[in-house]
């Protein structure tokens, strides 16, 4: 959830532009996640104010992730919890899965309750896999983000089918202008 709410940014998706326009964007975005935020009436969705929290948020989380070291992440990754959850919980979901579920605060905004299902998210990352986990895309071209969560930990790109495949559209290209060339 963090690296995706951080790779909705204009200064990701460049040659998109900005995600989270407008509230119905922002209204989209959650419903992409499956997120059923509490602090969003259903008949009127996320605000303007909603939207502008989120976007600082946004902010907020990319700075975290950029982070170098583990022990800051931890701080910054609590505090985003302890916001407006009051604990993450395991439960079944519907289809008798195991789920997690963080309980907010009954007035807790729609930043707040991203911001602790966000911190819930680094901290499990940090326990699990481990802070060099959480990484910038290697493409030129993309400022994105992602955890790679691979066996191997070697994934490169936020977005393989997009970010990896232009790199390797433009070698495969630079290869076939190399061999015309020396024709």
């Amino acid at each position: 959830m963090a690296t995706a709410l951080v790779n909705t940014s204009a200064l990701v998706r460049r040659s998109t532009g900005e995600m989270l326009v407008d509230p119905p964007a922002l209204s989209r975005f959650l419903d992409e996640h499956r997120i059923a935020a509490d602090a969003v009436d259903p008949d009127r969705g996320p605000t303007q104010r909603d939207l502008t929290a989120v976007l600082a948020l946004r902010q907020e989380v990319r700075s975290l992730l950029e982070t170098d070291g583990e022990d800051r992440v931890a701080e910054g990754a609590n505090a985003l919890l302890a916001r407006a959850g009051t604990g993450p919980r395991l439960e079944r979901d519907a289809e008798g899965r195991w789920q997690w579920y963080v309980t907010t605060a009954s007035r807790a905004s729609l930043a707040e309750e991203l911001a602790a299902m966000i911190g819930t998210g680094l901290l499990g990352v940090l326990r699990t896999l481990a802070h060099d986990r959480i990484r910038h895309c290697a493409s030129p071209a993309c400022d994105g983000m992602f955890v790679d969560t691979s066996k191997a930990g070697r994934r490169r790109y936020c977005m393989p089918e997009l970010c990896g495949n232009r790199i390797n559209v433009a070698k495969h290209r630079a290869r076939r202008h190399s061999t015309s060339e020396t024709r």
